[in-house]
């Protein structure tokens, strides 16, 4: 008898293990729009962790003290770096284990005057919010931070999270550029950038390379910075020669060396007529060279230590940089890493992540991409992340990119966009960030619980599921 009722009590038992294998048998999905024009909502597949069926949830791995894996080592050179082992690129930790870097974008505290008020009455000093939302990101299995994070709070921790740093010398020329020359066209750039043109080849421009690269000196000597970014999403297009021939006048430096440029290629003067795609390919690798040579030449000079992140690739229409072959291969001559702010992607494209890493021979580094939430109670109509209905399913969003990013041999992280919600009431915020659910935490400071369950999930077997895949 005894023995029967032993088998009666393990039946439940057993079935709910039965019942619990078949929903990870089971495909998941998570309903989601494109963004609030698109009206309708629509089920796609998610990849988690947990329905992986071969990998057992393993405990977490030894790491280093900047988050590096210490399953294996090679050469320590005191800075981080990259190298291909086995096929699979990795950034190598100042101690030389294999390192790859899950961050947020913005680590940073809102400055509206609700914001303030919140900060003041939890935090009450920028070192006490530094080291209490850092050890939060910790927690949840993040090891950095993106761009336009507080460097300084973030070198003043005891125990740093791994950082980054962007300079914007384009940027900083485009507001002088656009004073001479705003208004007098009708044409803007998406970015702002006069005819969707960096103005790579204006002398002028050598002066603002210099002033916002030059104070980098400081760092050269810190292990815990990752590496330099200049400038953001600036507008490489495939037609950037017609545009220098057809948009700017014929004093400009911009026009006199492209020009120069097709005499020297043709051997003759030809109209913009008789241009060929094979020219304007050719073009924008000779465009996108000057602006390379400029800007790396100068952080070199600044900082032999420290690795070059790229200037944060992000346009995949019109043979623009994404899928342009010839930008991939200048950026693989002076770059460390390509960075690539990667949007309007369910998951990531494995054809696209292996062309980039073929056409660079460099690994990437995904520097922006996000999901947005219904139940933050944000109106959600800015940005180009997709909408979904909880935070819960920002969090399977999370899960399914990331595993598609590490199957992928030529990724080295990625940069969630981004630590806090922007203040909608905040009116000098940037618009296209204002009223829509991106961060980890919300306005005031509370975090997504919910959405950092799910990250964390990823990003503490990130090392594991390397070796997961790896092995396959």
């Amino acid at each position: 008898m005894r023995y029967l009722s032993s088998i009666f009590f393990l039946i439940p038992i057993f079935l709910l293990a039965c019942s619990q294998s078949i929903k990870k048998n089971e495909p998941l999905f998570v309903e989601s729009r494109k963004d609030n024009k698109d009206t309708v909502w629509a089920k796609y597949e998610v990849k988690t962790v947990d329905r992986l069926l071969s990998i057992s949830i393993e405990k977490e791995p030894a790491i280093s003290v900047y988050g590096g894996w210490k399953d294996w080592k090679k050469d320590a050179t005191g800075f981080f770096r990259t190298e291909k082992v086995d096929d699979r690129w990795w950034i190598i930790d100042p101690d030389g284990y294999p390192y790859i870097h899950r961050a947020v974008v913005a680590f940073n505290p809102g400055k509206s005057e609700k914001q303030k008020e919140v900060f003041d009455k939890k935090y009450g000093s920028i070192a006490h919010w530094a080291d209490t939302e850092s050890k939060m990101l910790k927690d949840y299995g993040f090891n950095g931070t993106g761009a336009w994070t507080n460097v300084d709070a973030v070198r003043d921790m005891d125990q740093p999270l791994v950082y980054t740093i962007i300079v914007s010398p384009m940027g900083a020329y485009k507001k002088d550029h656009l004073k001479k020359f705003g208004g007098k066209y009708e044409e803007a750039g998406w970015q702002g950038y006069r005819f969707d043109l960096a103005m790579v080849f204006d002398k002028e421009f050598d002066k603002y390379v210099k002033e916002a690269i030059e104070p980098i000196a400081k760092y050269k000597d810190d292990k815990y910075l990752l590496g330099y970014f200049t400038d953001n999403e600036l507008p490489w297009v495939f037609d950037a020669l017609d545009r220098h021939l057809l948009k700017l006048g014929e004093k400009e430096q911009g026009h006199i060396t492209a020009k120069k440029w097709l005499r020297e290629r043709k051997g003759k003067d030809i109209s913009v007529n008789e241009i060929t795609d094979a020219d304007r390919a050719a073009f924008t690798a000779f465009y996108f060279d000057t602006y390379m040579q400029k800007v790396t030449h100068a952080l070199r000079q600044a900082d032999p230590n420290h690795m070059y992140l790229g200037c944060r690739f992000n346009q995949d229409k019109n043979k623009q940089e994404l899928t342009n072959p010839e930008i991939f291969k200048v950026a693989g001559k002076y770059m460390d890493i390509v960075s690539i702010n990667h949007y309007r992607k369910w998951e990531p494209d494995q054809e696209c992540l292996n062309k980039w890493g073929e056409w660079a021979d460099k690994p990437f580094l995904i520097t922006e991409w996000y999901t947005k939430a219904e139940d933050s109670g944000l109106p959600n109509n800015t940005g180009a992340g997709w909408l979904v209905h909880t935070q819960h399913d920002r969090g399977l969003f999370y899960q399914n990119f990331t595993i598609g990013l590490l199957q992928n041999k030529n990724c080295v992280g990625w940069h969630w966009f981004k630590y806090m919600d922007n203040d909608p009431d905040d009116l000098t915020t940037d618009p296209s960030n204002r009223d829509s659910n991106k961060g980890v935490v919300d306005r005031y400071f509370n975090p997504y619980t919910p959405l950092l369950d799910q990250m964390k999930e990823v990003n503490v077997q990130t090392y594991h599921l390397i070796k997961y895949f790896d092995k396959k």
